[in-house]
């Protein structure tokens, strides 16, 4: 019975992907009837300015939400729609892209694992203002959300034109401020090291309030970033060793591998900052983390994209948490769009949670603003239901919450 509500959800979203591409092409249908080739027509959609520029609030208003999601639909198609429920099926198999690797299999079980967790409603308390403040590495946060490590901007979102680097890496790392938080700035499998050092300059003029990642590149060549990292003040760096998938291995002439135990040592020696591994997926390998050095963990499987057919991150964060809470900073991510969603990480373990598309596309469409409208509206669902199920501190969520 299961397996055919699947195959049914499955069907559904084959049937909204077949959707938004029917539309686009009778969209397009429309305009060459009119007297434009099909390419004339795609440049004529592309030469729109509600697809290239932000929306601008009028003097004294707040941005709108509706606003914000129509313009980076806009900007994102065909390589993200946007989707009102972010579930990985409309873009499954799409990488480079937004999707999920092969099935896609992956991306869904990130969402699925986290969807299946329910709450318990608890009402007879005296929680009216929940604490959502956390400190990470030494530095104050005023809640449990970071921005993930989204990059890629023309090969993955296919903003050229649209959007540069520079200003994406603003966007998210000041949209974060502006919400009393931080974000992680990228580095990409075949960016050069300039296009590293851009993101580095927006990490030195928000005062080093970011964690910047590094992919897993050769040892050489990460201990040559984490130099420049330490110049631009980031208060820690991570390596997203979940980056050595297949398809960032088939980038011609880079050179991005596992890491070996006394690899991870020699990393963790190699400076002072606090270094966290990304891309962790089994207490054994969480263990192996810390005693490398590691202050910290990301609990992730890349969302998808690296490996088909992992388990989702919230099934296997519980047991990492078991053992390893309080030893080591636990961060997670995996399919996080929602405030609730966070308070589920937080009982299930995480010290912290990292959200990417939200953010992401709070930024393509809305700049700074957009990226902080989209954290505030994930706080203010956060702080409702902690309200709801009677938790007073984000730094004390307890698994009784859990259903």
């Amino acid at each position: 019975m299961a397996e055919n509500r699947l195959n049914e959800e499955e069907k559904k979203g084959w049937s909204r992907r077949d959707f938004i591409k029917g539309a686009a092409v009778s969209m397009a249908g429309a305009v060459a009837l009119a007297g434009l080739s099909q390419k004339e027509a795609v440049a004529a959609e592309a030469a729109k300015p509600a697809a290239t520029e932000p929306p601008k609030a009028k003097t004294g208003a707040a941005l709108k939400l509706d606003d914000v999601l129509r313009v980076a639909r806009e900007k994102l198609y065909p390589r993200c729609r946007v989707c009102p429920e972010c579930d990985g099926v409309a873009c499954a198999g799409e990488v480079p892209g937004m999707g999920g690797i092969g099935s896609g299999r992956s991306f869904k079980n990130n969402y699925t694992s986290l969807a299946k967790v329910e709450l318990h409603m608890r009402t007879f308390h005296n929680v009216k203002k929940p604490d959502t403040s956390i400190t990470l590495f030494g530095e104050k946060l005023s809640l449990p959300i970071l921005s993930a490590a989204t990059g890629g901007t023309t090969y993955n979102m296919g903003l050229k034109g649209k959007m540069t680097d520079a200003e994406y890496i603003d966007a998210m790392l000041g949209g974060c401020r502006l919400a009393g938080t931080c974000g992680l700035a990228a580095d990409g499998i075949g960016d050069p090291l300039d296009v590293f050092e851009i993101r580095l300059k927006a990490v030195s003029k928000y005062k080093g309030k970011a964690i910047v990642t590094i992919k897993p590149k050769t040892q050489e060549e990460i201990i040559k970033r984490i130099r420049l990292i330490e110049q631009s003040g980031a208060f820690a760096f991570a390596i997203d060793i979940d980056s050595a998938g297949r398809a960032a291995r088939a980038v011609p002439g880079q050179t991005v591998e596992p890491k070996t135990f006394k690899q991870l040592q020699e990393l963790a020696r190699s400076t002072k900052l606090p270094f966290i591994v990304k891309g962790i997926m089994t207490l054994e390998e969480a263990e192996m983390a810390k005693d490398a050095g590691a202050a910290g963990i990301v609990v992730s499987n890349h969302g998808g994209r690296v490996l088909d057919h992992t388990p989702g991150t919230a099934d296997v964060l519980p047991k990492i948490a078991a053992k390893m809470k309080g030893k080591i900073v636990i961060l997670a991510d995996g399919a996080v769009r929602y405030g609730t969603d966070v308070l589920k990480m937080l009982a299930l373990g995480a010290d912290a949670v990292l959200v990417g598309r939200p953010i992401l596309r709070g930024a393509v469409g809305g700049g700074q603003e957009g990226v902080a409208l989209m954290i505030n509206k994930m706080k203010t669902e956060l702080v409702d239901s902690m309200v709801m199920t009677g938790t007073a501190d984000v730094k004390k969520v307890g698994r009784e919450i859990i259903a």
